[in-house]
């Protein structure tokens, strides 16, 4: 049998593989730092592909963003991880029945381990992460500078004792230091992405440019759908030295623009009382529109007879927008509008009936529309008794729209650095009022709330704290308004917390034992990790969703645990006779996974295959 791998997956012999598949030719071999033979790419043979001109033998000049630190942080997106997700039922909401998650940890490392279960199915990405303004913190990771660089930043420690550090502007790589910390994290997520999904980016004038360089790196420039503003602020500042900033830029890119689909803005009452019938047209309401166009074709320059006899042209410079074939079909049809009395400039004719249900978005997204700073404060303050816990979230209103824009029933949207949540109390309310199935993943790290601040006064010691709580609260709110079409509201969450591998270092360096010590050891796993622990382990490593139904099921007295209809059976339990094992094959799995130590003798561990083989020949078998 197989043994799991219980770490995330490999993306560099996972693009190997792809590479291969379009140029089997630049595939060959080479030992790694453990003298294993690995397949790699042949850098040379690969470049060869793109130039008409020999590669090799020399360096050239190139256009390229850069800076110090670009390649480790390249090297961290492609580094695996061991690392698992624990379930922690006691803080989750309606665990049994919900498909929304919320992750506790370190950003980076979750999204390694969603790489399995989530590659190229998610619809929407938000993130707001840190602007880098020279009073956040920005979490360093493994292949960062030298802690002892920073001694002189006062940062805290999260529990793996990483470092946090406040990013000023003295540091020395401020800029480099905050690239290194997203760009691993836009690799990742762009693999996450559905095909024709879409990524949008808050952030400010610290960074913007250099976010905007790393985008058009990761996701490519063609790729690139807008520069959105929003106008964060109803007033200008008096104490502004030159212009009072009143916006910020959510930046948006496509997994494939080809691909995306945005969905249009419902129409407003005022734009529906637009269209009248001022000619009875059987068809209903109409509005006229404007028939000329600036772009010149000498085609479609040609007089045009109104109904009370007089010729007119277009205008100087520009022509009509149809043929003339096309113009007199349409005048048969009665599209064609010259006003009350026949004697106005030729308009055509476009019927509600007929128009799509909506209006195009802009890229001004002002504050009437989608909320502003104070907005999103008060309405977190309202939702936790006017207590003030968390500074500068975003309004439920500016990320309703943008999931309103990009997503439709069942889409799954993410937003990993989710601070207070907002992201889910507006998938919540979108669902609400739309009748979908829209499911969130929220993932953030667990930064300890200031002992001097009003959150941790109010009995919340992270982030995430704050950020659960909320989605309690939100969904609770919004069920009730929702009134009768709330019953099939999801408003619960599954919690998922980061933590050390399930497995002992022994399971990763087994080649270092004898057999004899193997196989006296009691078990691979931790002694405090939980069946459930075991087995949401093992959905990550064999990539399944963490967000479906799962029963539990008593066989011979042993308790076998059946994931979202058969999709995984898993049994952790010692002593596991043949007669069990052939009970468990009955149940006719996709995958079945066991302890290694699971079986009650080694003649029986030997004959697990053959009898899956006889009783259930498709299912996949593995072992822990």
């Amino acid at each position: 049998m197989e043994k799991m791998r219980m770490e995330s997956m490999d993306i560099v012999a996972q693009n190997v593989e792809n590479i291969g598949n379009l140029f089997p030719d630049c595939i060959t071999e080479a030992r790694d730092e453990n003298g294993k033979i690995q397949k790699v790419v042949d850098r040379d043979r690969l470049m060869q592909k793109f130039s008409h001109k020999i590669i090799g033998g020399g360096t050239t000049e190139r256009y390229e963003f850069t800076w110090v630190g670009k390649n480790t942080s390249r090297v961290e997106a492609n580094t695996t991880t061991n690392k698992t997700l624990r379930p922690c039922i006691e803080e989750s909401k309606d665990w049994d029945n919900t498909e929304n998650l919320y992750i506790e940890g370190d950003n980076l490392e979750v999204l390694k381990l969603l790489q399995n279960s989530y590659f190229n199915k998610v619809k929407m990405i938000y993130i707001d992460p840190p602007y880098n303004t020279g009073n956040d913190f920005i979490y360093i990771d493994d292949f960062a500078q030298n802690i002892d660089e920073y001694e002189e930043a006062k940062g805290s420690f999260d529990e793996e004792g990483n470092r946090l550090f406040k990013n000023t502007d003295t540091n020395g790589r401020f800029h480099s230091d905050w690239c290194s910390m997203i760009y691993p994290r836009l690799i990742l997520a762009r693999n996450l992405l559905a095909d024709d999904g879409v990524i949008f980016i808050s952030i400010d004038e610290n960074e913007d440019k250099n976010l905007k360089a790393i985008c058009d790196e990761i996701f490519g420039i063609k790729n690139y759908i807008q520069e959105i503003i929003w106008e964060k602020k109803f007033a200008p500042q008096n104490d502004a030295k030159y212009f009072s900033l009143n916006h910020e830029k959510v930046y948006c890119y496509s997994k494939n623009k080809d691909n995306f689909k945005r969905n249009l803005l419902p129409m407003t009452k005022e734009q529906i009382e637009r269209y009248k019938n001022l000619d009875n047209d059987p068809r209903g309401p109409w509005q006229s529109d404007n028939l000329t166009v600036a772009t010149y074709n000498k085609k479609y320059d040609y007089p045009i007879k109104k109904p009370n006899g007089d010729i007119i042209n277009p205008p100087n410079g520009r022509c009509w927008r149809t043929s003339k074939e096309k113009f007199n079909q349409l005048l048969k049809d009665n599209r064609i509008w010259f006003g009350s009395d026949g004697n106005g400039v030729p308009r055509i004719k476009r019927f509600l009936s007929e128009i799509k249900q909506g209006k195009v978005p802009i890229s001004i997204f002002y504050h009437t529309e989608v909320g502003h700073t104070q907005e999103a404060s008060k309405e977190l303050k309202l939702l936790f008794d006017e207590k003030k816990l968390f500074d500068y979230p975003k309004p439920v209103k500016l990320l309703y729209r943008l999931s309103y824009l990009s997503t439709n029933n069942n889409d799954i949207i993410l937003d990993f650095f989710s601070g207070s949540a907002t992201t889910a109390h507006a998938v919540m309310q979108l669902n609400a009022e739309d009748g979908g199935k829209r499911k969130f993943i929220m993932v953030q790290l667990p930064e300890e709330t200031d002992e001097k601040s009003e959150a941790f006064k109010a009995g919340y010691e992270n982030i995430c704290e704050i950020g659960k709580e909320r989605i309690r609260r939100a969904g609770e709110k919004i069920k009730e308004e929702a009134g009768l079409n709330g019953q099939d509201l999801d408003i619960g969450f599954r919690v998922l917390k980061l933590d050390s591998s399930n497995m002992k270092d022994i399971y990763y360096s087994a080649d270092e034992y004898d057999q004899g010590m193997l196989e006296n050891m009691q078990s691979n796993t931790k002694e405090d990790r939980t069946d459930l622990d075991l087995l949401f382990g093992c959905l990550v490593d064999w990539g399944l969703e963490l967000d479906k139904p799962y029963t539990i099921k008593e066989i011979n007295g042993h308790k076998v645990h059946i994931y979202n209809d058969g999709d995984l059976v898993a049994c952790f339990e010692k002593d596991l006779d043949m007669k069990t094992i052939d009970e468990i094959a009955k149940l006719q799995a996709l995958r079945v996974v066991f302890c290694d130590n699971s079986f009650v003798d080694s003649a029986t561990k030997i004959n697990v295959a053959e009898h899956f083989k006889m009783i259930a020949p498709d299912t996949d078998i593995k072992v822990i």
